[in-house]
């Protein structure tokens, strides 16, 4: 694409799904994700396009150029999180406000296992393996060589391997298996829980010391099945629902119309894998009350 001089609305709101996909799947929190897609505007507005050739590389780089300062400034931060950390989830429904390019990279489970890389690393792959930047472009972001570069992808694609090669579960078993899971806390069928759950499941709750929420992952599903049957018992919700998160079906939880939890879940052979629960009210506050 050619342009005149200054970025056309109609041109901006064109690419900025991919802005924002770009910073949402570095950073990993919606907010951020905000700020950056908003910080990109205000720059490219103010900029001499004249010269741009492809608009949508040039403002992907610009967000990842962003989204990579911002990442190492906020490490110091997220290291001394209170308990698990997991991202905040996207509303990708079909009255979401946002629709960036859905795929596997935006799921719960591979935005926690991205949470494990360096901010370079995460750069690396996210330009590579989704937006099929050449690694010249992504050295000239991360201030490197391409064969570096091409070495901080390949370590980060060997990281994520194990998330892309488990098998996903189809919408409508995800839904049932939430539906029998909700059922059977709130009925105290700890025996049901246990069914529903796989042997060696891991429960992981991300409180942010702003809620009450399990320090430390909860391993087997017994303990799991125990722990969630008291946990209704403490905070006695009233209402749920099924909405869509990153792409997939999640649990919103409700007390007095307030969401107090949001779960999402991994399956393998038809049992509950993985159960992530999110507490933070700061992380759920995009997500809403009813």
């Amino acid at each position: 694409m050619e342009l005149t001089g200054a970025l056309a609305e109609a041109d901006w709101e064109a690419h900025r799904p991919a802005v924002f996909g770009a910073a949402y799947r570095i950073l990993g929190t919606v907010a951020e994700a905000e700020d950056v897609t908003q910080e990109v505007w205000l720059r490219a507005a103010a900029a001499d396009l004249s010269e741009v050739r492809d608009l949508r590389a040039w403002l992907v780089t610009l967000a990842a150029r962003t989204s990579y300062n911002v990442l190492k400034s906020a490490r110091v931060r997220r290291e001394s999180y209170v308990g698990p950390w997991l991202p905040e989830p996207l509303p990708t429904g079909p009255d979401a406000a946002d629709r960036v390019l859905m795929d596997e990279s935006v799921s719960t489970a591979m935005l926690v296992v991205m949470e494990t890389l360096t901010p370079a690393e995460r750069v690396a792959l996210v330009l590579h393996d989704v937006f099929d930047f050449p690694f010249g472009r992504i050295a000239e972001v991360l201030g490197g060589t391409p064969a570096a570069s091409r070495k901080l992808a390949s370590r980060a694609r060997a990281r994520v391997a194990a998330v892309k090669e488990r098998p996903r579960a189809s919408r409508a078993e995800t839904e049932r298996l939430l539906k029998a899971f909700k059922a059977a806390a709130d009925a105290g069928d700890v025996a049901g829980l246990v069914r529903l759950l796989h042997p060696e499941a891991v429960y992981v709750a991300d409180g942010g010391d702003k809620a009450i929420a399990a320090r430390r992952p909860v391993r087997g599903a017994e303990p799991i099945a125990l722990l969630m049957v008291r946990l209704i018992e403490i905070r006695r919700p009233d209402a749920f629902q099924l909405i869509e998160v990153n792409g997939q079906p999640a649990l919103a939880t409700y007390c007095g119309g307030e969401l107090v939890w949001l779960d999402t879940v991994e399956i393998a052979d038809g049992r509950i894998t993985a159960l992530r629960r999110l507490v933070n009210p700061d992380k759920l506050a995009r997500i809403g009350h009813i």
